[in-house]
């Protein structure tokens, strides 16, 4: 799959829009990923969380599912939930 860096998501296939999400997730490279167990542990802080509005975090703009699932990121919010 080819992803184009410069495409507005109005421009983007809506019936592929969540697999190209899904797609990009699976391309990072295991070793920038946190474990399994972990990162259930983050989504289910997400989804209890205000800020979490259609999948994307509202306090930073991120996909919940991409920034949960490396090793490195951390939750934006102030009470940094993970």
């Amino acid at each position: 799959m080819i992803y184009c860096k410069r495409c507005l998501l109005s421009e983007i296939d809506k019936d592929k829009y969540f697999e190209n999400v899904y797609e990009y997730i699976s391309l990072i490279p295991t070793e920038q990923k946190c474990s399994e167990e972990l990162y259930r542990e983050r989504l289910e802080l997400c989804k209890n969380c205000d800020s979490l509005v259609n999948g994307m975090c509202s306090e930073c703009g991120c996909f919940v599912e991409v920034r949960a699932v490396r090793k490195i990121s951390r939750c934006p919010s102030a009470e940094r939930r993970w």
